[in-house]
């Protein structure tokens, strides 16, 4: 028997329960069918974990209502009346699918934001598009015999020299120094490599499993969703050449805790050490 459901019955609507998630956009019903929500891109190679959690979260044994766009693909709406679609794409969770659709307002307004995908370590990049490049080979015509050599000389690509990449000029060292039941306590150590002074900056990472930051010193810090924003303050806003500051945070936590994967410093990344 379905659990009663808050959501208003609408022509054209059936009620279902969600009973598995496969990905952010992607769930199967209680009726066995798999289905794709419609106007959503797939979910980006390095925020897909959290696209799901995101999905599980709203979606995962909740009825919703779902109306069939094209065989596999639906509309949802949750029992509040939200569509998800525009939920996801609003939050960061996942891009639109097109950026003319009627979600093109909401996803500029998760990447002005830096909501989900948009802040680290994404930034808005989606690596599951990427193609590999094609490379073309023009025909060739056949040279006279005595001037073949010298065509094959002439027509020689040179070698393809890779450049080396700059070193990253910051270094972010994060550290867990206490944990108990439920919450920690955490520092994050700030070191300017460049050779001129840092006057002003933030700090941004993201957590992946919910962590939520309470109060922080030498620093202010704002959070959406898994996004930390932090900036400098007072004696720490400037970090000097070759120099580091340090703030330290308390933090809440429910199952896992693990360290932020990546950080960025004024929309730099900084390695991590």
């Amino acid at each position: 028997m379905r659990q009663p459901t808050l959501v208003k019955d609408v022509q054209g609507e059936l009620s279902a329960v969600v009973r598995k998630v496969i990905d952010g956009r992607t769930i199967e019903l209680d009726t066995g069918e798999r289905v794709q929500v419609s106007s959503l891109a797939p979910p980006a190679t390095c925020w897909a974990a959290s696209a799901r959690t995101f999905a599980e979260k709203r979606l995962l044994a909740k009825t919703v209502r779902v109306t069939t766009v094209t065989p596999g693909e639906v509309h949802v709406r949750l029992e509040d009346d939200t569509d998800y679609a525009s939920l996801a794409v609003r939050e960061g969770a996942l891009r639109a699918q097109t950026a003319a659709s009627a979600l093109a307002d909401a996803e500029k307004g998760a990447e002005r934001e830096d909501r989900g995908l948009w802040g680290a370590p994404c930034n808005g990049k989606d690596t599951s598009s990427s193609a590999a490049p094609t490379t073309t080979t023009a025909p060739s015509s056949s040279p006279p015999a005595e001037s073949s050599k010298a065509a094959a000389t002439t027509t020689t690509a040179p070698p393809v020299v890779t450049p080396t990449a700059a070193a990253a000029t910051c270094t972010v060292a994060y550290r867990v120094d206490n944990q108990w039941q439920g919450g920690f306590q955490g520092r994050v150590t700030i070191r300017n490599n460049g050779a001129s002074a840092i006057n002003g900056w933030t700090l941004r990472w993201s957590f992946a499993d919910g962590q939520t930051v309470r109060e922080v010193w030498n620093a202010t810090a704002s959070q959406r969703n898994g996004t930390v924003s932090v900036t400098g303050v007072d004696q720490a806003r400037t970090i000097p050449a070759r120099g580091e500051v340090t703030i330290g945070f308390i933090g809440a936590f429910r199952d896992r805790n693990t360290n932020p994967a990546a950080f960025t410093l004024n929309e730099a990344t900084c390695t991590t050490g």
